[in-house]
């Protein structure tokens, strides 16, 4: 497994539960884990994160602020896979909300526009993940 160069590490507070949701309902693999500290590096379709147990504790170096819900507050997650219905059945059939249903977006890249189709869930802890799907290109 090649490590990408940005890989974004979220503290979560119940790790089974949030291991359950990203394995058991997104079907991301899990390439490693650390049960034993309750750490798991995940990978889907080419993205990589990692989940760990938070650490409240003001004596950490990873502490930052209060951890509360939800967190992740002012930034949200893209994963580009290759479809986006196989998710959705999944989060459906396991009753699971989705913040906003998904929507077709074109957005201009110079003399062109790019089209992706996605959609918004939180995770347990309350981060906003987006996933899309490319559409392609067409000129302006």
């Amino acid at each position: 497994m090649k490590f990408n160069k940005l890989i974004p590490e979220l503290s979560v507070s119940n790790f089974e539960k949030s291991l359950k949701f990203y394995t058991g309902i997104l079907n991301f693999k899990i390439e490693y884990q650390r049960e034993e500290c309750n750490f798991a590096y995940l990978s889907f379709q080419g993205s990589q994160i990692m989940i760990d147990q938070s650490n409240d504790k003001e004596d950490s170096p990873w502490f930052t602020g209060k951890l509360e819900y939800p967190r992740g507050r002012g930034i949200h997650f893209q994963f580009e896979v290759d479809e986006i219905q196989p998710i959705l059945d999944n989060l459906n059939k396991n009753n699971y909300p989705i913040k906003v249903e998904p929507e077709e977006y074109w957005f201009r890249k110079e003399d062109e526009l790019i089209g992706m189709k996605g959609f918004l869930v939180m995770d347990p802890d309350g981060y906003l993940l987006m996933f899309n799907e490319d559409l392609g290109t067409k000129p302006l």
